[in-house]
């Protein structure tokens, strides 16, 4: 691995969201992977983030989206 590890302030970033809301998903579950790099930091890869991204996709409302175990 050569690739620079994302701080959840540059994770949330790209994503455009709130690094609070990568924190409770962090605890809850549902959000992207994450390299937990000592007791209170957490990473994030940038393929993990894009590949987070690319799960979502939909082209409507009705999409249900990919499904898991496939």
């Amino acid at each position: 691995m050569n690739e620079r590890l994302l701080s959840t302030r540059e994770a949330a970033s790209f994503l455009g969201l709130c690094q609070e809301t990568l924190k409770r998903w962090r605890t809850a579950g549902g959000g992207p992977e994450y390299v937990r790099v000592s007791a209170n930091r957490a990473r994030y890869e940038a393929a993990s983030l894009a590949r987070f991204v690319e799960e979502r996709k939909r082209t409507s409302t009705a999409d249900p989206g990919p499904t898991r175990g496939k």
